[in-house]
């Protein structure tokens, strides 16, 4: 199964070709951000899209049979061209922007700068000014501090900073490095789960453990030790029976999953060897997300071709973690197995769930969705943004409930996009992170209640999960639509919203129903699982 992990890679590789412009006499010569050197739509490249020189260098040094881009001599030049740009799109102090001009977003700046740390080593270059850029933006990453807590940037930083320091020959990162890795420990829970924004994250949190485990590598410690042992037994019990993983019931919505780490950990951690391979079970099967998209193709692409360079020959049996019950108080997420059923419950995320019977996903539910007439807009209530919802945990009994959220729908306009251009060209260009702080406000976090209260009610009878939900308003008349989906998302996450086979599960559509009730009757739905 090993060779899987690299052939799922290396299919995305003339993708990534597309993306770059590789004409040598071109100005963007080496830009992988297509919207802005090919249909010139936007007015700065992306410099995150600069990170996929490393899965192009990881092909090029990937010697498996069928792989035409081994030791392609064009495909080093197109490799070095996509650092050479890094370096000269970049800020004057070393950072770059991602999603709007002055940014300076510390995601973006890490990922390429990872990415061209490790293609320039893999194919041996030697060019000062490169090194000159390197140590700018480490210099730039060590002492910028962003907005939001997400534990992948921190450990990624970290990461970056470490490796940067051996190639520079220097320790002035040091303190830098061991701060960072501060963040990482405070922010991750005892029940073993780093912090994502507003909670548990399963599909970032194997991206911070991947950092961690290269990390322990250089330069191990027990601290560092415990905090991944901790994190690889939590991820073992989010790894679905049919071999996916993660999904809406998440703090972000995101299906990641990044194997490398866990070779890595499996030479002195046998269990996350494990999990890899009920992950390369699934990927047989299909059952991993689609990640295609022409901003975050990369991510996953290095990550399986590291999976396959580091694969552990000698592995353990397979052995799917013994259930039971895992309630996660402070993640608010349940994982309960009831002979061959297994559900998965957010109950900080009004109830969103998957429940699996053996190794089929017999049903995803992301909550109640409105459509509501609101004057002359119209605005939809979600029942699964994250909130302090009411709930009850009995043995064979729960019940959670509290008030639906208006989803973050905003969109970009014209004059939208001028006004934020002309901030961030004035003031903004100041103060990047206070921007950034407020468009997490407005797109990721936080929830504004809307007029309709649920209560959603789940009963083990009879060898099956009975589901009673329960909706009430004070009027149905500004209703336009109501309907119960299996993946929908309300948030603004890049990772998130991606294709997988279980999102062909229909919508529940209870317009019918909804509209055949008197004011103040309540909306009632009962199914069997």
């Amino acid at each position: 199964m090993r060779d899987l992990f690299a052939r799922e890679a290396l299919a995305h590789i003339p993708k990534l070709l597309t993306l770059q412009d590789r004409n040598p006499h071109s100005p963007t010569y080496g830009c992988f951000d297509r919207n802005f050197w090919q249909y010139k739509i936007i007015d700065f490249p992306s410099g995150m899209a600069q990170e996929f020189v490393w899965p192009l260098a990881l092909a090029y040094d990937t010697d498996l049979a069928g792989n035409e881009f081994y030791r392609q001599p064009r495909l080093r030049d197109w490799v070095e061209a996509g650092i050479r740009y890094a370096a000269s799109s970049a800020h004057r102090d070393g950072s770059c922007d991602d999603y709007f001009p002055f940014e300076r977003a510390s995601g973006a700046a890490a990922f390429s700068l990872l990415a061209c740390l490790q293609s320039y080593r893999l194919l041996d270059l030697d060019d000062p000014k490169l090194l000159r850029f390197f140590e700018k933006r480490a210099d730039w990453l060590a002492h910028h501090l962003e907005s939001g807590r997400l534990t992948n940037h921190q450990a990624l930083i970290a990461l970056c900073l470490e490796l940067a320091s051996r190639l520079l020959g220097t320790d002035k990162w040091a303190a830098a490095i061991q701060n960072r890795l501060e963040l990482v420990f405070s922010w991750q829970n005892p029940e073993g789960w780093f912090q994502e924004y507003e909670g548990c994250d399963p599909g970032y949190h194997t991206l911070t453990l991947g950092c961690l485990a290269w990390l322990y590598d250089l330069r191990p410690s027990s601290r560092l030790k415990d905090a991944i042992a901790k994190g690889v037994n939590l991820t073992a019990y989010f790894v679905h029976p049919d071999g996916s993983y993660g999904g809406e019931y998440t703090s972000r919505n995101t299906y990641n999953f990044f194997p490398h780490g866990f070779e890595r950990i499996g030479r002195w951690f046998p269990p996350a060897l494990s999990i890899n391979d009920c992950i390369l079970e699934g990927l047989a099967q299909g059952k991993g997300a689609c990640y295609a998209d022409d901003h975050i193709v990369g991510h996953h692409s290095w990550s399986y071709l590291l999976a396959w360079r580091d694969f552990v020959a000698e592995r353990p049996p397979l052995k799917p973690p013994s259930m039971g019950r895992l309630w996660l108080p402070e993640a608010r997420i349940l994982i309960d197995q009831r002979a061959d059923t297994r559900l998965y419950l957010a109950l900080n995320k009004g109830g969103a769930f998957k429940v699996f019977r053996d190794e089929r996903l017999l049903l995803s539910d992301t909550q109640f969705s409105l459509v509501v007439r609101q004057g002359r807009k119209v605005k939809n209530a979600v029942g699964h943004l994250v909130g302090p919802y009411r709930y009850h945990l009995g043995e064979d009994e729960v019940v959670v409930e509290g008030s639906l959220g208006w989803a973050k729908q905003k969109q970009m306009t014209p004059l939208n996009l001028i006004i934020l251009r002309l901030v961030m060209l004035t003031v903004g260009r100041f103060f990047p992170n206070l921007i950034r702080k407020l468009l997490q406000t407005l797109l990721i976090t936080g929830k504004t209640p809307a007029p309709f209260r649920f209560r959603r009610q789940l009963r083990w009878q009879q060898g099956r999960w009975q589901l009673r939900d329960e909706l009430r308003a004070d009027s149905w008349s500004q209703v336009m639509a109501v309907g119960i989906g299996p993946d929908q998302t309300s948030i603004y996450v890049v990772m998130s919203r991606t294709f997988q086979t279980g999102q062909l599960h229909p919508w529940l559509d209870l317009t019918p129903q909804v509209r055949q009730l008197s004011p103040g009757e309540p909306l009632i739905v009962e199914r069997t699982l």
